[in-house]
């Protein structure tokens, strides 16, 4: 069988094949990422779940003329090799390699740089306005999960965009049930009540297949009143958008004609469409969050625990919590949707009711904290180091000038590796330490993150204990909370000056 794959070095190449060479390239593209993630660590799941999406929207729109945001961009790998990249997966991630997220200086076709969440549609929007002011005829294109759907900023956007009646923007939302941790709040019971919608469409196939020609004419003049009494106007037509979906996915005999109707269509497009994170590897499907993020891995074996006599900082934090909580009923935990990343899980299931997931929503998480410790609560907020900047203007006006006593665990603090730059913690040292009333820790082994976490929340203001990733020296905690001296520290090296030198 003549391999596809080989002959794709840009999406030209893409367009001039047939549908059916497209789905064989779809079983190749995706055999391809799973193989190229198990030799160099990435993300896996999301990944395998916009294989056909990624096809569908390079075949249809003119890129890179066209522009495409990827939301968050860790889903970009099918991009990455249909655009050239290929050959250059092997150094996914890695010192002089390819970044694991679209970088505007690595390619043409990665139209905005991007890593953290939520900023698909304003980057989108703007890039369509300036097309109209550029007397440019280009399309732009979001493409933005369920879990970024439900950061504030994504709002602010559809609701700028709903009233840019011209404006060619398709919001293409990527409905696959996830986003790194199992999806919370209103949104997603919204979309999974929109999702029961479906039996709409199932329905029009089952009408298609049993009524003869003339009958079917006749139902399609109806079609348009008909839908609008099964399927009710949607939260995104009332922000101004054309509502189309929920469409399958990894159907590119729906995707493909799908897109080119809309290509042809004014004003902002909303498209839903529905995926499956893990799409095509058995083991990924089953556990998407294990497989979120692997490192190297044989794909026929799967994933397999490595057992270590040393404690990772986010599991000492995570014991610590859930120690801390059981000696004081004020202690709650909040995440912006980071549960297993920040080491969250066996909290949240000893403790359902003190345990608060707020989405990807960073802004809300740390003023939401600043409302609970106002009532006297002792709120504890979980989060990445990279992530807090997202909510520091709250952390100034709503904790700190109020100086209301939030305990803020930064992981990730330092640098991370192989995310990149968009994911070090490499400024939380320099904005805390500007901001007033705050207490900042940085512990130098295991024991110390535990200390420090428990002097936190005895200090009547904010504090913040940054700790980096992965294990520790290998110190053993002790049971004991005890703490440690606020405002002092230990000289673990000092420098001699060369005699006749001064030290500045």
């Amino acid at each position: 069988m003549t391999k596809l794959l080989p002959t794709i070095d840009h999406p030209a190449q893409l367009r001039s094949l047939s549908r059916a060479d497209l789905k064989a390239l779809a079983h190749e593209l995706r055999a391809f990422v799973l193989d190229s993630v198990s030799r160099t660590g990435g993300h896996l799941s999301s990944n395998l779940g916009t294989v056909e999406l990624t096809i569908a929207l390079h075949y249809v729109f003119d890129t890179p003329k066209d522009r495409i945001v990827w939301d968050v961009g860790h889903q970009t790998y099918p991009h990455k090799i249909l655009t050239g990249r290929r050959d250059q997966m092997n150094m996914l991630r890695q010192w002089n390699g390819i970044s694991g997220f679209p970088r505007r200086s690595e390619s043409e076709f990665d139209a905005f740089g991007t890593a953290h969440s939520s900023t698909s549609i304003s980057a989108a929007l703007g890039m369509a306005v300036a097309s109209q002011l550029k007397g440019e005829h280009r399309h732009a294109i979001a493409v933005i999960g369920d879990g970024a759907m439900t950061a504030g900023e994504a709002f602010e956007a559809l609701n700028n965009a709903g009233v840019c009646e011209d404006t060619p923007l398709l919001v293409i939302l990527n409905d696959n049930d996830m986003s790194i941790s199992p999806p919370v709040g209103a949104l997603n019971r919204y979309l999974v009540k929109l999702m029961s919608g479906r039996f709409y469409a199932s329905a029009k196939e089952g009408m298609r297949k049993i009524l003869p020609p003339p009958m079917l004419e006749f139902a399609h003049k109806l079609e348009e009143h008909a839908k609008g009494m099964v399927v009710p106007a949607t939260l995104f037509e009332e922000f101004g958008f054309n509502y189309i979906g929920p469409i399958d996915g990894h159907d590119l005999d729906s995707l493909i004609p799908t897109l080119q109707n809309i290509r042809g269509l004014r004003g902002p497009q909303f498209l839903h469409v529905v995926t499956k994170k893990g799409q095509g590897y058995k083991l990924a499907e089953a556990d998407p969050v294990l497989y979120h993020g692997p490192g190297k891995f044989n794909p026929a074996e799967g994933i397999k625990p490595v057992a270590s006599s040393k404690k990772t900082y986010t599991q000492v934090f995570g014991e610590w919590l859930c120690d801390a909580a059981e000696l004081d009923p004020r202690v709650v935990g909040i995440t912006p949707a980071m549960r297993e990343g920040s080491g969250l899980v066996e909290f949240e299931q000893r403790f359902p009711q003190r345990y608060f997931d707020v989405g990807i929503a960073e802004q809300h998480a740390v003023t939401f904290a600043g409302g609970l410790a106002a009532e006297g609560l002792k709120p504890v907020v979980a989060i990445y180091s990279t992530f807090l900047q997202r909510g520091y203007d709250q952390l100034i006006h709503d904790v700190a000038l109020q100086n209301l006593p939030v305990v803020f665990a930064l992981d990730r603090a330092g640098l991370v590796g192989a995310d990149g730059a968009t994911h070090a913690g490499a400024y939380d040292m320099a904005y805390l330490r500007c901001i007033p009333n705050m207490v900042v820790m940085a512990p130098a082994d295991e024991n110390e993150c535990r200390q420090m976490l428990h002097t936190g929340l005895q200090i009547d203001g904010p504090s913040a204990v940054r700790y980096p990733r992965g294990t520790g020296p290998g110190v053993a905690t002790q049971k004991r909370l005890s703490g440690v001296p606020v405002g002092k520290g230990e000289i673990r090296r000092q420098s001699h000056a060369p005699a006749g030198h001064r030290v500045a």
